[in-house]
């Protein structure tokens, strides 16, 4: 037991988890295999102060942390894919005057798995209903759906931010209303005299949503305080394009891909809003498809371009992280 707490103490290294785990093996003499993260007093998301001293706003905040800290896959992911998603999420978001917290909503959705359709069909980075991907400006057909392409979908989710916010002039109602709609919202903060997401009672989704929206930032701006540590080489790095103007029918995708460069695994994983093998464009309509430059697409010749250098630790050993261990300084 005692060998194991030492293993594990090495492992947290000097962050604030590790400070209680020194402690509560001093006082004990136990094995320590899980710690609970500090909530703070208060954080900021979206420009606007939250305080966690109401003990509600404490104890949803503290499971959703819990859950995250100890949902290492996920987690771990979501870092990862930040890196090579959120230089491209997060500029649009504030050109269009959406706080770029907002980028944590996406991870939230998705865990910013830009393939990800969920059982009630909502798919893409932000989880676009077919009806409101339409309702917003987008493609969804058999051939095409852009609630799988990037930009355009990340467009359309600032165009229901913005709605939203000038319905309610309150950032954390507006993610609130992303989850259960703006209709069941309005009505319960109607029927229950609030005037904000976190005073609402509502289902275990929606009110566990807001509190995994304050969690994942949390952690994604400290992973390394919460125990998340990973090498600079274990990111997933942006993957550099040019552009290619589509104008007519395509017969087959797979002779296109092969026509310039490259396979067609690798054209659907760069344009994962092309649903089909062909493209019959019967309204001449002209798309962008990214062909990736091939140097990027081979983990010895891509750059490494890094978003936040919080996510990355490189002098100290791994906790949650990829199966190889590595050493410590």
């Amino acid at each position: 037991m005692k060998i194991n707490t030492i293993l594990l103490l090495l492992l947290l290294g000097s962050s604030p988890i590790a400070a209680n785990a020194q402690s509560l093996y001093d006082n004990n003499r136990q094995c320590v295999t899980a710690i609970a993260p500090d909530v703070p007093e208060s954080m900021y998301f979206a420009g606007a102060e939250i305080s966690f001293d109401r003990i509600d706003m404490f104890e949803r905040l503290d499971r959703e942390m819990i859950s995250f800290m100890y949902g290492h896959t996920n987690t771990l992911l979501s870092i990862k894919r930040a890196n090579r998603y959120f230089p491209t999420i997060v500029p649009i978001l504030e050109k269009n005057g959406i706080p770029k917290d907002f980028a944590y909503l996406a991870v939230v959705e998705s865990f910013l798995e830009n393939r990800a359709i969920s059982p009630a069909k909502a798919g893409g980075i932000w989880q676009l209903m077919p009806a409101t991907a339409r309702q917003y400006g987008l493609e969804v057909n058999d051939e095409i759906d852009e609630r799988f392409h990037l930009e355009k979908a990340t467009e359309a989710a600032c165009k229901y931010f913005k709605v939203a916010y000038n319905k309610y002039k309150c950032w954390t109602t507006v993610a609130a209303s992303y989850n259960a709609g703006m209709g069941r919202i309005s009505s319960e903060l109607s029927k229950q005299n609030a005037d904000n997401g976190f005073d609402l009672f509502l289902n275990s989704e929606t009110s566990r949503y807001m509190f995994r929206l304050l969690a994942i930032k949390l952690i994604m701006e400290h992973p390394k305080d919460y125990g998340f540590y990973i090498a600079e080489e274990q990111l997933y790095f942006p993957v550099d394009y040019t552009v290619e103007r589509v104008s007519s029918a395509v017969p087959s995708w797979a002779e296109w891909a092969e026509s310039k460069g490259i396979t067609y695994a690798q054209l659907r994983e760069m344009n994962p809003w092309i649903r089909s093998r062909d493209l019959t464009n019967k309204n001449k309509k002209t798309y962008n498809v990214k062909i990736p430059n091939k140097k990027h697409l081979f983990r010895s010749t891509q750059p490494h371009k890094i978003y936040n250098r919080n996510w990355i630790q490189v002098k100290n050993c791994l906790l949650y992280t990829s199966p190889s261990p590595r050493d410590c300084s």
